[in-house]
């Protein structure tokens, strides 16, 4: 007899929010977690969705749009764990409307709402109910060139401020608020349609990698990235926590 997915996963019974639904990565995620057992909970901007399979269809949507994070939060506060997988690719331009429009998709709004499912965890924490994660898609953006000035430096830039939050939360040894991030290689999607990898391929393996690692979840092609990575990752945390001691003393 053949093992349901769903039988021994950790996903099973949990809601899980998903940003950049509409999306091939996001669309292959939906997939996995369904299979996996979970109820998942499209984020989107738009009322209208191209969702063709019920594979790939999310048992619920919220509408949401960047600015105004705020406003999703009751229909966040029942959710176990948020991905944050929305993005913009300027590509080439580099004029201001569009590294704004950069910042804004790719840095700002995933801080804005790190920082409110953070606020929800906490809440939780004082009912001693069970913890939050949020899951963030910096890309490998954040380490090397994808040729794309405005993405790489947005992607740089929320990566960091993970890494800042990470530091925090070791610092204060709160279980409460788990943060994972995702350093992803190149994949087929409407931002990259040279992508080496599949969208179904990352997706799993994310999800296999979720229920066993901690804390950086890396898929890609290129193997220095599972070397480099983790090494920038640890050097960014001392230097913060370092920093936090002088100025705490």
């Amino acid at each position: 007899m053949k093992k349901n997915l769903s039988d021994d996963s950790r996903f099973k019974g949990l809601k899980i929010a998903i940003t950049g639904a509409n999306g091939s990565l996001g669309k292959s995620l939906i997939r996995v977690l369904k299979k996996k057992g979970a109820y998942v909970i499209g984020l989107t901007h738009a009322e209208k969705n191209n969702h063709k399979s019920n594979e790939t269809k999310p048992n619920d949507w919220i509408l949401w749009s960047c600015g105004k994070e705020g406003m999703i939060s009751k229909e966040l506060a029942n959710v176990d764990i948020l991905i944050l997988n929305h993005g913009f690719n300027p590509k080439e331009k580099i004029d201001s409307n569009e590294i704004n429009k950069a910042l804004e998709i790719n840095s700002l709004s995933h801080w804005r709402l790190i920082e409110i499912f953070e606020a929800l965890a906490l809440s939780n924490d004082l009912k001693k109910s069970q913890s939050k994660e949020v899951w963030v898609n910096t890309s490998e953006a954040e380490i090397q060139i994808a040729f794309s000035p405005a993405y790489e430096i947005t992607k740089r830039l929320i990566g960091e401020l993970v890494t800042l939050k990470k530091s925090k939360l070791l610092m204060e040894k709160r279980n409460s608020f788990i943060i994972k991030k995702l350093i992803l290689g190149p994949f087929k999607s409407q931002l990259n349609p040279q992508g080496i990898m599949s969208p179904e391929f990352v997706a799993k393996t994310i999800i296999q990698k979720a229920e066993k690692e901690d804390y950086l979840i890396i898929v890609s092609p290129n193997p220095l990235t599972y070397i480099t990575m983790p090494i920038i990752e640890s050097i960014r945390i001392l230097y913060s926590r370092f920093i936090n001691q002088i100025y705490s003393n």
